[in-house]
Parts: structure tokens; C-alpha cells; sequence
């Protein structure tokens, strides 16, 4: 089976789906490998370092493309790419097949097997294969470093001969993998951390983290959904939120937000009222602009000032530290596709929880719940 890995076309993709050393296990597995030529060029890998590995470098994607069974790409494709894929193969991405629906429509007419790495299920056995969290431990981390750098003042608590100097106070909005990953960074640069999430149950591992846990007290599990992940909360449950964080956003220097929830607009929590309240230098850096934005001022790839507030909509921080975010995605992304392979060949188990969770359309069919139900109600 020929398994190809195109260069990722969008202008601010720095990603790419294979390394060197992921090739090398994709080859140990049975599979052909074929890499575009330069695909790896702005994660700092040369079509040399793939050679080394046993890839075939290829100058004519659209001739693989035609040939390959299995397509290893970050983001999903362009319609022309689709339209190069031959039926019957298999794709897998990094696709929200809730908002991408032309791409999604076109793989199904192609009777192409579709996977997303957005739809892989959080479970144990899974782990490794959670692209989600991989990508999101990245944007956490780098978030609190670009919000550092635009501040007027010092990120910790400095005594020195011409006086004390407070430290920044960051507030983080959803106590996710990348939220807590935001809380770590944040603390070890010295600051004071409070950190705010819709679900009472992350409390311990905000708390375990050195920052202070932000509530707003409910009788209900609002908020809470399935698999970990956050869900819509009631309107009476929003008002008190808003309350409450308009409150302690008006005392913070950098507010980092990173509500999402899976297929759908990111909730808007910041209103432009209570930006406006926050005090001359301070940061939103909005983790969901991809999807709208948490912050109703978030422009998404670009940055604003309203206020002498700073809001950073970029979408793919981890695209900026490309050499690791190319690192951990190719091994999920390797991990999901080793997982599928028995005997050089692809064995797609419909009964596996894995498979089929991460599955959206196969034989010419959608086969996911949600992007169905989206779909019907256009």
C-alpha cells in the first residue's frame, strides 16, 4: 500500500503530517512511503532526511495523489486535491468535519474513507494517538510566552533597590489540556494565576498547579459534557459567569482563552464592554479564534489593539513551533494509522470504538452522528 504525505498548502502551515522517524515506522509496517518534495521544508526537514529514512521524495503530487491508498495530511484538503484522490482510498487529517462540510461532501461522493484526528476518542488506549492534546500542551505553553513579550511589566515578583515590583496577574478562561499547560508556564515565569472552567471537576488539578480555582456556584453539572470535554451551559449559568469573570478580568494583565467546544462556534465570554474594562497593556490571547473566538473583538489571524488592550487572534500558535508540533502530530497520526494495519494492509474494524469514532465517511456514506445532523439541517 502507498501511503503519501503532500505539503501542507495554507500560507500559515508550517506542519507537516511524517518525519523522518515516523516514515521509518510506516516502512517497518509494510507501506510505501512518498513524501512531496519540500513537504517537510518549514518544519526544518530536508527531502534528504527523509530519503535517509527510506521515503521516496516525489515532484509531482498530483500523480500521487492519483496512486496513493492512504493520504497523511495536517489540515484537510483542497476540493482540487480531492478531485486528484482516486475512490477508495482513505484520508486522514486534521479535519472539523462539523464546519468543513464541502470538503467532507466531496470525499463522500469519492467513496473515499474519511478519518479526523479531532474525532480520535479520548480514551486510554487512544492516548497516543490524541493529536487534540498534543497540539493544545503546545498552544498553552506558547500563548503565555507571546503574551509575555507585548507586556509593559515583569511576569514575577521582583525586589529590587528601587523598589518592590508586583507580578502580573494572568488569568486563564477553560482549565483544558491547553489551559493547564498555560497555568504551568505562567507560574514558573513568577506570576499569580487564577483559572476559570465550567467544570467543578478540574478544580484539583488547577489548584495542584499553584493557580487559583475561579467558580461560579451551580447546583447543576452545567457545562460539563461528554469524554472531558466542555459543553453548552444554561443562560442563567452564562449571566453569573459573566458577572464573575467581567470582574477578575478587570484586574488581570494577560487573560488567555481556550473555550472550544468539538464542532461548534467557540462560546463568546468576553464581551467588548468588558475588554474595555481591563486595564492599558494588557493581553487576550484568544486559543479559539479558529472558531470564531472566545472575545468579541478577536479578528482571527490577526492582532488588535481597542483600548490599549491587545487581542491576538492567531489560529495555529502550535504552527509556530513547528519542529515539535510536527513531531508529536506525525506520531499520533502514525500511531492511529499503525493501529488500522494488519499485514501491510488496512484493516478497518467498524466495531472498534477507535476506528469508527475517529471514522466519517466510508463507502460512499457519512458514518459520524454529529456531521450528519449538521449537514441535514443546512
Amino acid at each position: 500500500m502507498i501511503v503519501f504525505i503532500p505539503k501542507e498548502k495554507l500560507p500559515n502551515e508550517t506542519r507537516v503530517a511524517a518525519t523522518p522517524d515516523t516514515v521509518k515506522d510506516l516502512i517497518k509496517a509494510g507501506l510505501q512511503v512518498q513524501i512531496e518534495s519540500n513537504a517537510g521544508l518549514k518544519s526544518f526537514i530536508s527531502d534528504q532526511d527523509y530519503e535517509k529514512k527510506g521515503g521516496v521524495i516525489i515532484n509531482n503530487p498530483l500523480k500521487s495523489y492519483a496512486q496513493a491508498d492512504i493520504i497523511l495530511k495536517v489540515m484537510a484538503p483542497s476540493i482540487n486535491e480531492i478531485k486528484e484522490m482516486k475512490s477508495n482510498s482513505c484520508i486522514i487529517s486534521f479535519c472539523q468535519t462539523a464546519r468543513e462540510l464541502e470538503y467532507v461532501k466531496k470525499i463522500k461522493e469519492k467513496s473515499i474513507t474519511g478519518f479526523s484526528m479531532h474525532l480520535i476518542p479520548r480514551t486510554t488506549l487512544a492516548q497516543k494517538m490524541d493529536a487534540l492534546s498534543s497540539q493544545a500542551n503546545i498552544a498553552g505553553y506558547k500563548s503565555v510566552l507571546l503574551a509575555a513579550t507585548r507586556l509593559g511589566v515583569y511576569m514575577p515578583l521582583l525586589m529590587t533597590a528601587a523598589g518592590t515590583i508586583r507580578p502580573a496577574k494572568v488569568l486563564i478562561i477553560g482549565a483544558g489540556v491547553a489551559g493547564l499547560q498555560a497555568i504551568a508556564t505562567a507560574k514558573r515565569l513568577g506570576s499569580q494565576v487564577e483559572a476559570f472552567d465550567v467544570r467543578p471537576v478540574v478544580r484539583e488539578q488547577v489548584e495542584s498547579l499553584g493557580a487559583k480555582f475561579i467558580e461560579v456556584e451551580s447546583d447543576s453539572d452545567d457545562g460539563v459534557g461528554e469524554g472531558g470535554y466542555a459543553k453548552e451551559t444554561s443562560d442563567e449559568y452564562k449571566q453569573k459567569q459573566q458577572e464573575l469573570m467581567h470582574l477578575h478580568l478587570s484586574k488581570a494583565d494577560i487573560v488567555i482563552t481556550t473555550a472550544l467546544i468539538p464542532g461548534r462556534p467557540a462560546p463568546m465570554l468576553i464581551s467588548k464592554v468588558m475588554v474595555e474594562s481591563m486595564k492599558p497593556g494588557s493581553v487576550i490571547m484568544d486559543l479559539a479564534a479558529e472558531n470564531g473566538g472566545n472575545c468579541a473583538l478577536t479578528k482571527k489571524d490577526e492582532i488588535i489593539k481597542h483600548n490599549h488592550v491587545t487581542v491576538d487572534g492567531t489560529s495555529n500558535i502550535p504552527g509556530t513551533m513547528p519542529v515539535h508540533a510536527s513531531e508529536l502530530y506525525a506520531k499520533n497520526i502514525t500511531s492511529f494509522l499503525s493501529y488500522m494495519i494488519k499485514d501491510a494492509t488496512l484493516n478497518l474494524d467498524l466495531e472498534d470504538e477507535i476506528i469508527s469514532g475517529a471514522m466519517f465517511t466510508h463507502n460512499g456514506k457519512i458514518t459520524n452522528e454529529q456531521t450528519s445532523k449538521v449537514l441535514e439541517e443546512i
